[in-house]
């Protein structure tokens, strides 16, 4: 997989007839969808039906199962991501006949051209955060177009285009992806060591994220998080270039400094200094510190600050976000994209304190790791993590893109949870809902955690619970 380098940015009516492939998955879906909502005719495929297809589909694109040359058509412009291996035949087929291939995040640059662009960065966050944001500017009539790696529980959208001037993105660091925009205000919750697998290190890492803060617009906002020492670092080089630097979190010297976090259920409330009170009802002092960024970004676009703090009080959170699937026999059942060591702890220490104010119970954490590479790299750390539940279960890595390393398995993860946790290895993926209600007590939280297909594991885990109600 190669790092994506910037480029000329096409306008999005240049473009002509774009050809999506593999455009069910989320990232892909949402340009597509934002294009046909602007009249650009769109086809695509995909290896498997979706719902998304179906939605597309309604919306005129012209989609197909499976992958075939034949399904370019008459395209002069073809999408890929990341993922797609040069292998591909409809891929082959393009560069053949000399179309215009672009990456997802280069066709996402060229709907973004000629609005307020905002893209949201950051190795943990930037789903919830870009999705803050959209919804506090919905609150304020700003109406912002969006593309965001998750979708709104409000309208289980993950990308839609809006009225107004304002454009937000969550920008992907991931393979290099947001070194495709230039954006006027861009966030950067943090930076940590992560997908190691196309950096090989993190110097290389940190050194992209100061690549992408080169590339805000000049006359541009920087908004850091005052907490992460990288963040900060990149504070001070957008200083350096002339931009608006705005900082936010606990730090003493913050912009907009947090205090007076207080867990309240499934949400908090909390201070920001020369705003004011804000309440929450997504649970975690990690996303009182999103909310914030979203206070300063919105600083940055001049939006009325009171009615962006209503719209984040109305927030109902993005899928797969701590998001609760339901409760049967006495145990609630939580769903998590978490799958990062730093989220892990983030959402199990959010799932302690909202315990504790029901007044106890466990947590059973359901964990798949997510990329053989990432387990390679991190499977100390992730058993560490895990060790602030009562019970882990440890599902086998979701390899996704990659192929199989010998040796790396899950079982290096749940070797690596400490005693006093409860560790349960679990390879056979079918067997996990019923291992995880036997685990459950009254009272305890059950949370699935991982970017694989562990969600599908929340409502048969509730299944089952139920079926051991007596």
């Amino acid at each position: 997989m190669n790092l994506i380098s910037p480029g000329e940015v096409v306008p999005a009516e240049e473009l002509g007839k774009v050809h999506f492939i593999a455009i069910g998955g989320a990232g892909m879906s949402g340009v597509a969808r934002i294009m046909l909502l602007r009249g650009i005719p769109v086809s695509g495929s995909d290896a498997r039906d979706s719902e998304l297809l179906a939605r597309l589909g309604e919306l005129g694109a012209k989609v197909f199962v499976g992958h075939d040359a034949a399904h370019l058509g008459d395209a002069d412009t073809v999408v890929v991501s990341t993922a797609i291996r040069d292998t591909n035949p409809e891929l082959v087929a393009a560069r053949r006949r000399g179309l215009r291939v672009l990456h997802r995040s280069a066709a996402l640059a060229s709907l973004m051209a000629g609005r307020r662009a905002v893209a949201v960065a950051g190795t943990h966050g930037k789903t919830t955060t870009s999705s803050m944001l959209t919804v506090a500017l919905q609150r304020v009539g700003a109406d912002p177009s969006y593309c965001i790696g998750g979708q709104l529980v409000t309208t289980g959208l993950g990308a839609d285009e809006g009225s107004g001037d304002v454009f937000v993105a969550e920008a992907d660091e991931s393979d290099g992806s947001f070194l495709a925009y230039s954006p006027s205000v861009a966030v950067v919750t943090n930076v940590e060591a992560d997908h190691l697998d196309n950096y090989g290190g993190f110097e290389k890492v940190k050194e992209n994220f100061a690549r992408f803060v080169d590339r805000i617009e000049p006359g541009g906002t920087l908004v850091a998080g005052a907490d992460d020492p990288v963040a900060m670092e990149l504070a001070e080089r957008a200083r350096g270039r002339g931009l608006t630097v705005r900082t936010y979190g606990q730090a003493p010297g913050a912009d907009l400094r947090v205090t007076g976090f207080t867990p309240r259920g499934l949400g908090s409330r909390f201070h920001i200094e020369g705003v004011g009170d804000v309440a929450l009802s997504v649970p975690g002092l990690h996303n009182a510190l999103n909310a914030t960024a979203v206070v300063a970004a919105a600083q940055a676009l001049d939006a009325d600050l009171a009615g962006v703090v209503d719209g984040l009080a109305s927030f109902g959170g993005a899928m797969r976000r701590l998001e609760r699937k339901g409760e049967a026999a006495g145990v609630e059942v939580f769903d998590s994209y978490a799958h990062h060591p730093t989220e892990l702890i983030a959402d199990l220490r959010a799932t302690r304190d909202y315990l504790e104010q029901k007044g106890g119970g466990r947590i059973v954490a359901v964990f798949q790791p997510h990329l053989y590479s990432r387990t390679r790299f991190f499977a100390a750390e992730f058993g560490a993590a895990l060790g602030l539940a009562e019970v882990a279960v440890v599902l086998d890595v979701y390899g996704a893109r990659e192929d199989p390393e010998p040796g790396v398995t899950g079982a290096l993860v749940a070797d690596a949870v400490p005693e006093g946790t409860r560790t349960v290895y679990a390879p056979a993926f079918d067997e996990v809902p019923g291992i995880a209600a036997d685990a459950a007590r009254p009272g305890d939280v059950v949370i699935t955690l991982g970017a694989g297909d562990v969600t599908v594991l929340g409502p048969r885990i509730l299944e089952q619970l139920a079926a051991r109600t007596p």
